[in-house]
């Protein structure tokens, strides 16, 4: 699963075409952003209007102007290039400018199927060839059993456990994965906001 090649439209891996968000994804990103199923284990990142999902996607192309990579959309593969059925979207951005950030997220109906896994590969190939000196990171939210199995499967460790800034409820936790050991002042950046 770590074969990945450029397309003119993306990048290809065994069965996903990745491709830079665009404002005609709306549809389907506020769809898999409004998913209660989907953002169950950390509801503050559900979205709730198209507007936020929307600043999402310009965010996201920011990201991949600012940095040459980003968040992807990803896109199932049929015998000619994409069979236009949209899968979920993963990729990794750089993250107050001290580490890549990994984070990926799949329509239900594609869960276990080992697409993260998939999009994750491309993401380290990618943040690893722009970027090496940064390390590779992925925030969850203690409880998601199935986001912490993907990044760990990705090869990132837990180095960091405490409180999950900004979330309402307190007794909600954040888990700070990484690829390498942070310094105590690079936990601080990632995890204090």
């Amino acid at each position: 699963m770590s074969h990945v090649e450029d397309a003119p439209d993306g990048i290809t891996t065994e069965r996903l075409v990745l491709r830079t968000p665009a404002p005609g994804d709306l549809r389907n990103l506020f769809a898999l952003y409004a998913d209660p199923q989907v953002w169950g284990p950390d509801p503050l990142s559900r979205h709730h209007d198209t507007g936020q999902t929307a600043g999402m996607i310009e965010n996201w192309r920011a990201a991949w102007r600012r940095d040459g990579a980003g968040i992807w959309t990803a896109w199932r593969r049929g015998e000619r290039d994409a069979d236009d059925t949209f899968v979920g979207i993963g990729g990794c951005f750089v993250r107050y400018g001290v580490a890549w950030n990994l984070g990926f997220r799949l329509l239900p109906r594609f869960w276990g199927r080992g697409y993260a896994q998939e999009i994750n590969a491309a993401a380290v190939t990618t943040a690893r060839r722009l970027r090496p000196d940064l390390p590779l990171t992925a925030y969850l939210v203690e409880g998601n059993d199935r986001s912490r199995r993907t990044v760990e499967r990705a090869g990132l460790e837990l180095v960091w456990r405490g409180p999950d800034a900004g979330n309402p409820d307190p007794s909600a936790v954040r888990l700070l994965y990484s690829d390498r050991p942070l310094s105590a002042e690079t936990v601080e950046i990632l995890v204090a906001r």
